[in-house]
């Protein structure tokens, strides 16, 4: 069995049976996280490879290319898989976020910016506890502004440090 190796690329097998590097997730187990929790057709990704570079670092690519590929960035950063609960990146979820019907949180502003902010807050939710899409109106239409992690009654703003904005001053 091979082993994972941090400053490579690999693919993301299709299935289990084609796995060749214990704990790596597959193509169809990625897919099914997307449609299983956000309610994204599998077909959204038909044009995307999967990678994982460290451990559990998935990213999306819109391409093909042999396997391994030792660069330090392919396409998009997409989520972080090895851990308990499987991540979304902020970046995807912007992305691919429009496509979901499933575990979807609508701000309003003063909400909206608060989360922006990186700051958790009490809200109430009816729906079911994890990562969700974060979604306030923009342009006159709700769009996915990052990913929330949902516990407790609490919205956890799951932005990058680097990419916080705190709109108190405007």
């Amino acid at each position: 069995m091979s082993e994972n190796v941090s400053h490579r690329f690999d693919r993301l097998p299709a299935t289990e049976a084609e796995r060749d590097v214990e704990g790596r997730p597959t193509r169809e187990a990625v897919l099914t996280f997307w449609a299983e929790r956000f309610g994204i057709d599998p077909e959204t990704f038909a044009a995307y490879t999967f990678w994982e570079r460290g451990n559990g670092k998935i990213w999306a690519f819109t391409g093909d290319l042999e396997t391994p590929v030792d660069i330090e960035a392919l396409g998009m950063s997409f989520m972080r898989t090895r851990q308990e609960h499987w991540k979304p990146t902020t970046e995807a979820v912007q992305r691919f976020g429009p496509r979901a019907d499933r575990n979807v949180i609508h701000l309003d502003r003063e909400a909206a910016e608060r989360f922006l902010a990186g700051e958790d807050q009490q809200l109430e939710w009816d729906g079911d506890w994890g990562y969700l899409v974060v979604t306030h109106d923009i342009a006159g239409g709700p769009e996915p502004i990052g990913v929330g992690l949902y516990v407790h009654g609490e919205l956890r703003s799951q932005i990058p440090k680097g990419r916080r904005r705190d709109f108190s001053g405007e």
